[in-house]
């Protein structure tokens, strides 16, 4: 990513910036490490975070667009994207390694996938996890429908599957209309309506 500084110096000037009492904002991309690096990605982060104890935590789901350098590298093959689904599993472990800290986590961007993935450590910590374990525990039509509805703007929780049965019909009868095309024609119309926010 070229950040141009290593995880000592992030977590110096992180230490800094939280003991001459500012508040910081430490903000975590997760699905970053591709699917070769989401575990080492997930862990280090998180080793980085609990060294800060930033105030906030918020959460920023990769997306590559076309105008950024890493989109030459999905399109070589050289960096994979993780799946929602690999993304889920990777907040999962980012979020059980957090420790010792009392941030505040925030998922409260449309890009992320989990919108209710916040809370307050360490309190909420299990809280938090149980949310991800609740979206991966779905049947696969069940994450399919929600993710089209979650990037569509229409669900905000994966409750809404429940509570809004006439927009889950909706997206379940698209979906059909979709998949009878090309499985990759609906991962390209996802992908669409996640990237217009970008």
């Amino acid at each position: 990513m070229k950040k141009g500084v290593t995880q000592a110096q992030q977590i110096d000037a992180g230490r800094r910036v939280v003991d001459a009492g500012m508040e910081l904002s430490e903000y975590v991309m997760p699905g970053l490490g591709g699917r070769a690096l989401w575990r080492e990605h997930a862990v280090e982060t998180a080793r980085a975070l609990n060294a800060i104890n930033p105030h906030f935590i918020r959460l920023r789901s990769l997306r590559v667009p076309k105008r950024v350098p890493l989109h030459d590298l999905v399109e070589k093959g050289e960096f994979e994207l993780p799946s929602d689904d690999e993304t889920a599993r990777e907040i999962k472990l980012f979020l059980e390694q957090l420790d010792g800290i009392t941030s505040t986590v925030a998922s409260d961007h449309i890009m992320n996938l989990l919108e209710e993935v916040e809370g307050k450590l360490p309190e909420d910590k299990e809280r938090m996890i149980a949310v991800v374990d609740r979206y991966l525990g779905l049947s696969e039509k069940d994450r399919l429908i929600y993710r089209v509805g979650r990037r569509g703007g229409a669900f905000r929780s994966v409750d809404d599957l429940d509570r809004h049965p006439e927009t889950y019909r909706k997206i379940e009868s698209m979906i059909l209309n979709l998949q009878g095309k090309d499985q990759s024609e609906l991962e390209a119309y996802i992908k669409g309506m996640v990237d217009q926010y970008i």
